[in-house]
């Protein structure tokens, strides 16, 4: 039986573009780098509050790169949206939906990142304030 989620993949063609992305726009830090038995290179992210990890593949043997629309998008959490978003545009990804309130008090928004993924952020409703 299965028991925690470890990590996800995302293939990309420009490894350097997208690890820039999840460290200086979103604040992820890289956690390991290597090479894998099959020749790809692998580049293991991790936010700050998660056990998960976020593994980007760089494997130009496996073809280009495609993603469609709404096919797959990471989400995270944040304090505050308006400040993340401020963050993101100055650095080159302004949000590209929202923000929206949610029927459950959440605010969310997306963001592109490089090579047609999409990152959704999540600012939870405070309560008790």
């Amino acid at each position: 039986m299965v028991k925690k989620l470890l990590h996800t993949r995302y293939r990309v063609a420009d490894l350097e573009k997208t690890v820039a992305f999840y460290r200086d726009v979103l604040g992820l830090a890289e956690v390991d780098r290597k090479a894998s038995p099959r020749g790809s290179t692998l580049v293991f992210l991790k936010a700050p509050e998660s056990e998960e990890l976020i593994e980007i593949c760089h494997y130009p043997a496996s073809g280009p790169v495609i993603v469609g629309p709404d096919l797959t998008h990471l989400a995270f959490g944040v304090d505050d949206l308006a400040a993340f978003a401020k963050h993101a545009a100055a650095k080159g990804y302004p949000l590209s939906d929202g923000p929206t309130p949610t029927s459950n008090g959440s605010i969310i928004a997306f963001i592109d990142a490089p090579e047609g993924y999409e990152i959704e952020i999540i600012q939870r409703p405070t309560h008790g304030i």
